[in-house]
């Protein structure tokens, strides 16, 4: 037997035994792998509103997995299947070039988010990548917002601000997203190379009835002001709330009271309108 085939069986080997030890640490991995290969894990886009305008500006991808007995999976949870099944960086790259290829046919004035992980800064190529993604896609990288939580950046900040300077030198923006919600280490502020504050859903809730809620609404935009870095409101889900983020100077804004997540074509149809 050559070399060549006992090296292709061994590798072969070694899949077979990962493949294995991940569908014995969780059940729903193998379906995972199998959803991902098919295309069946729907990337859903939900939609951001300028603060100024009124109108639509671009919209968050994010990722649903219809599953026979679990119903839908989603968020957190899904990539925290696809962390225990080794899935990750096949899960990423399938909601990464599903985004883009959706984007590109957008008006050139709306921008596309995608949320990021540990893992994707923690890959040495990442930056190309996406640089990969973006050329074989053909979307422009000046209209990319790239999302990162506090919660992903808490080890190897330098590497994290390594990695995000390279994606920034391609021409995309970078989004701290949650804010408010993990740590709020204001290390991130010096270290990163953000464009954007993105703040969780929990700092948005009280706004429109409690004057300290909003009080810190307004300390947090002032910070980001200082350091020319936009406010995205996440989470709005009354008009009031809305009217508290438009007054306040933020950017932009997402939630419920403007729409939930919603298919490529239903997007579509509400740029249109």
């Amino acid at each position: 037997m050559s070399s060549t085939r006992t090296s292709a069986e061994t590798a072969a080997e070694r899949r077979l035994r990962h493949d294995r030890r991940a569908a014995v640490e969780h059940p729903l991995a193998a379906d995972l792998a199998a959803a991902i290969a098919a295309g069946t894990v729907e990337v859903l886009f939900q939609p951001q509103y300028g603060c100024e305008t009124g109108g639509i500006t671009g919209a968050e991808a994010l990722a649903r997995w219809h599953h026979p007995d679990r119903g839908t999976v989603a968020g957190d949870e899904l990539f925290r299947i696809a962390a225990r099944s080794g899935l990750v960086r096949v899960l990423s790259d399938h909601v990464m070039d599903r985004a883009l290829t959706v984007a590109c046919d957008w008006p050139k004035d709306l921008r596309l988010s995608l949320n990021i992980t540990a893992g994707d800064l923690a890959t040495p190529g990442f930056p190309d990548v996406v640089a990969a993604a973006l050329c074989r896609t053909g979307f422009a990288p000046e209209r990319l917002t790239l999302e990162i939580t506090e919660q992903a950046l808490v080890l190897e900040l330098d590497r994290s601000a390594e990695r995000l300077g390279q994606l920034v030198d391609l021409g995309i923006k970078v989004a701290l997203d949650d804010f408010g919600a993990g740590f709020c280490n204001f290390r991130y502020l010096k270290k990163l190379p953000l464009h954007y504050l993105k703040l969780d859903r929990s700092m948005i809730e009280g706004i429109a009835d409690d004057r300290r809620d909003l009080e810190v609404l307004r300390g947090i935009v002032a910070l980001a002001s200082a350091l020319d870095l936009a406010v995205i409101a996440e989470g709005v889900e009354t008009k009031a709330q809305r009217d508290a983020v438009v007054r306040e100077g933020c950017a932009s804004w997402q939630g419920y009271l403007g729409a939930r997540a919603v298919p490529a074509a239903d997007f579509a149809a509400l740029v249109a309108a």
